[in-house]
Protein backbone atom coordinates (compact mmCIF):
# COMPACT_ATOMS: atom_id res chain seq x y z
CA UNK A 1 0.00 0.00 0.00
CA UNK A 2 1.13 3.40 -0.77
CA UNK A 3 -0.06 5.65 1.71
CA UNK A 4 -0.18 9.40 1.85
CA UNK A 5 -0.96 11.38 4.92
CA UNK A 6 -0.71 14.75 4.50
CA UNK A 7 -1.97 16.69 1.78
CA UNK A 8 -3.64 19.76 0.93
CA UNK A 9 -6.35 21.37 -1.61
CA UNK A 10 -7.74 24.68 -2.41
CA UNK A 11 -10.13 24.43 0.65
CA UNK A 12 -6.88 25.78 1.86
CA UNK A 13 -3.97 26.68 0.67
CA UNK A 14 -3.24 23.87 -2.12
CA UNK A 15 -3.90 24.46 -5.95
CA UNK A 16 -5.77 21.45 -6.55
CA UNK A 17 -9.61 21.19 -5.94
CA UNK A 18 -10.63 18.64 -3.46
CA UNK A 19 -11.91 16.52 -6.50
CA UNK A 20 -8.80 17.28 -8.84
CA UNK A 21 -6.51 16.11 -5.47
CA UNK A 22 -7.94 12.27 -5.37
CA UNK A 23 -8.41 12.23 -8.70
CA UNK A 24 -4.00 12.92 -8.96
CA UNK A 25 -3.97 10.72 -5.99
CA UNK A 26 -5.54 7.87 -7.50
CA UNK A 27 -3.54 8.50 -10.82
CA UNK A 28 0.05 8.82 -8.86
CA UNK A 29 -0.72 5.33 -7.80
CA UNK A 30 -1.64 5.64 -3.88
CA UNK A 31 -3.84 4.12 -2.03
CA UNK A 32 -4.87 6.26 0.64
CA UNK A 33 -4.66 9.95 0.87
CA UNK A 34 -5.41 12.49 3.81
CA UNK A 35 -6.94 15.65 3.09
CA UNK A 36 -5.49 17.82 5.80
CA UNK A 37 -6.28 21.61 4.70
CA UNK A 38 -5.49 24.16 7.34
CA UNK A 39 -8.01 24.58 9.94
CA UNK A 40 -10.98 23.38 7.50
CA UNK A 41 -13.49 20.93 6.61
CA UNK A 42 -14.62 21.87 3.72
CA UNK A 43 -13.10 19.97 1.57
CA UNK A 44 -14.53 16.95 2.40
CA UNK A 45 -17.83 16.67 0.85
CA UNK A 46 -15.94 17.38 -2.65
CA UNK A 47 -13.18 14.62 -2.10
CA UNK A 48 -16.00 12.19 -0.60
CA UNK A 49 -17.65 12.63 -4.07
CA UNK A 50 -15.14 12.66 -6.56
CA UNK A 51 -13.70 9.20 -4.86
CA UNK A 52 -12.45 6.89 -6.94
CA UNK A 53 -12.96 3.04 -6.50
CA UNK A 54 -9.52 1.88 -5.03
CA UNK A 55 -8.58 5.27 -3.22
CA UNK A 56 -9.64 5.30 0.17
CA UNK A 57 -10.22 9.15 2.04
CA UNK A 58 -8.54 9.76 5.22
CA UNK A 59 -9.95 13.07 6.69
CA UNK A 60 -8.27 15.20 8.86
CA UNK A 61 -6.95 18.80 9.47
CA UNK A 62 -3.38 20.93 9.45
CA UNK A 63 -4.16 22.99 13.16
CA UNK A 64 -2.26 26.16 13.56
CA UNK A 65 -0.55 26.28 17.16
CA UNK A 66 1.81 28.09 18.97
CA UNK A 67 4.18 26.99 22.13
CA UNK A 68 6.36 29.31 24.06
CA UNK A 69 5.84 31.77 20.87
CA UNK A 70 7.07 28.94 18.40
CA UNK A 71 4.78 28.21 15.76
CA UNK A 72 3.80 24.43 15.22
CA UNK A 73 1.60 22.32 13.09
CA UNK A 74 -0.76 19.30 14.88
CA UNK A 75 -2.18 16.67 12.00
CA UNK A 76 -5.44 15.74 13.28
CA UNK A 77 -7.04 12.85 11.68
CA UNK A 78 -10.58 11.48 11.54
CA UNK A 79 -12.08 13.31 14.31
CA UNK A 80 -15.41 14.46 14.17
CA UNK A 81 -15.98 17.20 12.18
CA UNK A 82 -18.80 18.29 13.99
CA UNK A 83 -17.65 18.08 17.78
CA UNK A 84 -18.01 21.69 19.05
CA UNK A 85 -15.79 23.09 20.96
CA UNK A 86 -12.82 21.85 18.33
CA UNK A 87 -15.43 23.34 15.16
CA UNK A 88 -15.47 26.70 17.08
CA UNK A 89 -11.33 26.94 17.40
CA UNK A 90 -11.25 25.92 13.61
CA UNK A 91 -14.02 29.05 13.48
CA UNK A 92 -11.29 31.12 15.48
CA UNK A 93 -8.44 30.37 13.33
CA UNK A 94 -10.16 30.69 10.14
CA UNK A 95 -11.61 34.25 10.69
CA UNK A 96 -7.97 35.33 11.77
CA UNK A 97 -6.50 34.70 8.58
CA UNK A 98 -8.01 37.27 6.52
CA UNK A 99 -7.01 40.35 9.00
CA UNK A 100 -3.07 38.72 9.20
CA UNK A 101 -2.76 38.63 5.53
CA UNK A 102 -4.11 42.17 4.64
CA UNK A 103 -1.66 42.85 7.73
CA UNK A 104 1.41 41.47 5.56
CA UNK A 105 0.60 43.02 2.49
CA UNK A 106 0.76 46.14 4.48
CA UNK A 107 4.38 45.44 5.83
CA UNK A 108 5.21 43.97 2.70
CA UNK A 109 4.57 47.22 1.20
CA UNK A 110 6.45 49.11 3.68
CA UNK A 111 9.36 46.93 2.85
CA UNK A 112 8.77 48.40 -1.03
CA UNK A 113 7.09 45.40 -2.44
CA UNK A 114 3.99 46.50 -4.47
CA UNK A 115 1.81 43.42 -3.33
CA UNK A 116 -1.90 44.27 -3.05
CA UNK A 117 -4.44 42.39 -1.01
CA UNK A 118 -6.55 42.41 -4.06
CA UNK A 119 -3.92 40.24 -5.67
CA UNK A 120 -4.00 37.94 -2.77
CA UNK A 121 -7.59 37.35 -2.34
CA UNK A 122 -7.23 36.44 -5.93
CA UNK A 123 -4.60 33.83 -5.71
CA UNK A 124 -6.47 32.52 -2.40
CA UNK A 125 -9.93 32.03 -4.19
CA UNK A 126 -12.40 30.56 -2.53
CA UNK A 127 -9.12 28.95 -0.20
CA UNK A 128 -8.32 29.45 3.32
CA UNK A 129 -5.87 32.72 2.57
CA UNK A 130 -2.79 32.36 3.81
CA UNK A 131 0.85 32.86 3.99
CA UNK A 132 1.49 30.92 0.96
CA UNK A 133 -0.57 32.85 -1.02
CA UNK A 134 0.53 36.23 0.09
CA UNK A 135 4.08 34.18 -1.47
CA UNK A 136 2.84 33.20 -4.22
CA UNK A 137 1.82 37.43 -5.39
CA UNK A 138 5.94 37.79 -4.51
CA UNK A 139 6.51 35.59 -6.87
CA UNK A 140 4.34 36.72 -9.34
CA UNK A 141 6.11 40.53 -8.65
CA UNK A 142 9.41 39.01 -8.71
CA UNK A 143 10.29 39.50 -5.70
CA UNK A 144 10.84 35.87 -4.72
CA UNK A 145 11.77 32.79 -7.48
CA UNK A 146 9.37 30.44 -5.32
CA UNK A 147 6.79 30.17 -2.73
CA UNK A 148 9.36 29.12 -0.37
CA UNK A 149 12.18 31.43 -1.05
CA UNK A 150 9.35 33.92 0.86
CA UNK A 151 9.27 31.90 3.79
CA UNK A 152 12.62 33.08 5.56
CA UNK A 153 13.64 35.74 8.00
CA UNK A 154 13.68 38.51 5.43
CA UNK A 155 10.08 38.47 4.76
CA UNK A 156 7.28 35.42 5.74
CA UNK A 157 9.42 33.57 8.41
CA UNK A 158 8.06 33.29 11.85
CA UNK A 159 9.01 36.59 13.00
CA UNK A 160 10.41 37.93 10.09
CA UNK A 161 10.56 41.23 8.59
CA UNK A 162 6.42 41.02 6.99
CA UNK A 163 5.37 38.64 9.17
CA UNK A 164 1.57 39.20 11.01
CA UNK A 165 0.37 36.76 13.66
CA UNK A 166 -2.53 35.31 13.78
CA UNK A 167 -4.72 32.97 16.21
CA UNK A 168 -3.17 29.48 17.10
CA UNK A 169 -4.28 26.92 19.27
CA UNK A 170 -2.12 25.80 22.36
CA UNK A 171 -0.87 22.24 20.66
CA UNK A 172 -1.59 20.48 24.60
CA UNK A 173 -5.10 22.28 24.12
CA UNK A 174 -5.32 21.02 20.12
CA UNK A 175 -4.56 17.32 21.58
CA UNK A 176 -7.16 17.43 23.98
CA UNK A 177 -10.11 18.63 21.84
CA UNK A 178 -8.83 16.14 18.80
CA UNK A 179 -8.90 13.35 21.46
CA UNK A 180 -12.23 14.74 22.36
CA UNK A 181 -13.85 14.47 19.26
CA UNK A 182 -12.51 10.93 18.62
CA UNK A 183 -9.29 11.74 16.45
CA UNK A 184 -5.97 10.96 16.36
CA UNK A 185 -2.63 13.45 16.21
CA UNK A 186 0.22 14.02 14.67
CA UNK A 187 3.08 16.46 14.89
CA UNK A 188 3.98 18.22 11.55
CA UNK A 189 7.35 18.53 10.23
CA UNK A 190 8.87 19.16 13.60
CA UNK A 191 12.12 19.57 12.78
CA UNK A 192 11.80 21.57 9.24
CA UNK A 193 14.46 23.75 10.37
CA UNK A 194 14.12 25.64 7.26
CA UNK A 195 10.79 27.07 8.28
CA UNK A 196 12.33 29.04 11.18
CA UNK A 197 12.60 28.14 14.68
CA UNK A 198 11.45 24.77 16.13
CA UNK A 199 9.88 23.42 18.63
CA UNK A 200 12.81 21.48 21.53
CA UNK A 201 12.69 17.88 22.18
CA UNK A 202 11.65 18.51 25.62
CA UNK A 203 9.02 20.26 24.95
CA UNK A 204 8.02 17.52 22.02
CA UNK A 205 8.61 14.69 25.40
CA UNK A 206 5.55 17.11 26.82
CA UNK A 207 2.90 16.40 24.11
CA UNK A 208 3.94 12.81 23.93
CA UNK A 209 2.85 12.55 27.84
CA UNK A 210 -0.49 14.62 27.00
CA UNK A 211 -1.56 12.42 24.33
CA UNK A 212 0.42 13.25 21.26
CA UNK A 213 0.23 9.39 18.68
CA UNK A 214 2.69 10.46 16.77
CA UNK A 215 5.60 12.55 14.50
CA UNK A 216 6.15 13.39 10.76
CA UNK A 217 9.36 12.00 10.35
CA UNK A 218 9.78 11.12 6.59
CA UNK A 219 8.63 14.82 5.06
CA UNK A 220 11.02 16.67 2.33
CA UNK A 221 11.91 19.29 4.81
CA UNK A 222 13.95 16.67 6.92
CA UNK A 223 17.31 15.54 5.79
CA UNK A 224 18.38 12.06 6.83
CA UNK A 225 19.69 12.32 9.65
CA UNK A 226 16.60 14.72 10.90
CA UNK A 227 14.45 11.83 9.87
CA UNK A 228 16.74 9.26 12.13
CA UNK A 229 16.57 11.64 14.82
CA UNK A 230 13.50 11.63 14.94
CA UNK A 231 13.09 7.84 14.85
CA UNK A 232 14.86 7.34 17.47
CA UNK A 233 12.67 10.59 19.40
CA UNK A 234 10.18 8.39 18.57
CA UNK A 235 11.30 5.33 19.82
CA UNK A 236 12.28 6.84 23.16
CA UNK A 237 8.61 8.28 23.39
CA UNK A 238 6.86 5.83 21.66
CA UNK A 239 5.05 7.71 19.47
CA UNK A 240 4.14 6.50 15.87
CA UNK A 241 6.28 7.73 12.96
CA UNK A 242 4.48 8.92 9.46
CA UNK A 243 5.50 9.28 6.15
CA UNK A 244 3.86 12.57 4.05
CA UNK A 245 4.10 14.61 0.78
CA UNK A 246 2.63 18.00 2.27
CA UNK A 247 1.58 18.26 -0.98
CA UNK A 248 -0.17 21.80 -1.87
CA UNK A 249 0.07 21.05 -6.25
CA UNK A 250 1.91 23.45 -8.48
CA UNK A 251 2.58 25.97 -5.17
CA UNK A 252 5.57 23.52 -4.27
CA UNK A 253 7.59 21.50 -5.96
CA UNK A 254 6.57 18.16 -4.57
CA UNK A 255 4.68 14.96 -5.59
CA UNK A 256 2.20 13.06 -3.92
CA UNK A 257 3.24 10.22 -2.43
CA UNK A 258 6.71 11.50 -2.41
CA UNK A 259 7.37 10.43 1.42
CA UNK A 260 4.69 7.65 2.61
CA UNK A 261 3.49 6.45 6.07
CA UNK A 262 4.06 2.60 6.47
CA UNK A 263 0.68 0.40 6.13
CA UNK A 264 1.16 -0.57 10.16
CA UNK A 265 1.42 2.48 11.31
CA UNK A 266 -1.88 3.51 9.19
CA UNK A 267 -3.20 0.49 10.73
CA UNK A 268 -2.80 1.48 14.02
CA UNK A 269 -3.85 5.49 13.36
CA UNK A 270 -7.59 3.74 11.75
CA UNK A 271 -7.37 1.43 15.05
CA UNK A 272 -6.93 4.50 17.76
CA UNK A 273 -9.60 6.73 15.43
CA UNK A 274 -13.44 6.52 16.90
CA UNK A 275 -14.74 10.33 15.49
CA UNK A 276 -14.61 8.76 11.96
CA UNK A 277 -13.70 5.80 9.71
CA UNK A 278 -11.59 6.15 6.10
CA UNK A 279 -14.08 6.48 3.54
CA UNK A 280 -13.03 4.16 0.53
CA UNK A 281 -13.73 4.83 -2.87
CA UNK A 282 -16.66 4.15 -4.80
CA UNK A 283 -15.57 5.41 -8.38
CA UNK A 284 -17.10 8.75 -7.81
CA UNK A 285 -17.24 11.43 -10.42
CA UNK A 286 -17.92 14.54 -8.66
CA UNK A 287 -16.19 17.80 -9.31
Amino acid sequence: MRIDLHTHSTASDGTDTPAELVRNAAAAGLDVIALTDHDTTRGYAEATAALPAGLTLVTGAELSCRVDGIGMHVLAYLFDPEEPELARERELVRDDRVPRARGMVAKLQELGVPVTWEQVARIAGDGSVGRPHVAEAMVELGVVDTVSDAFVPDWLADGGRAYVGKHELDPFDAIRLVKAAGGVTVFAHPLALKRGQVVPETVIAELASAGLDGIEVDHTDHDAPTRARLRSLAAELGLLTTGSSDYHGSRKAVRLGECTTDPEIYGEITRRATGAFPVPGAGGTGR
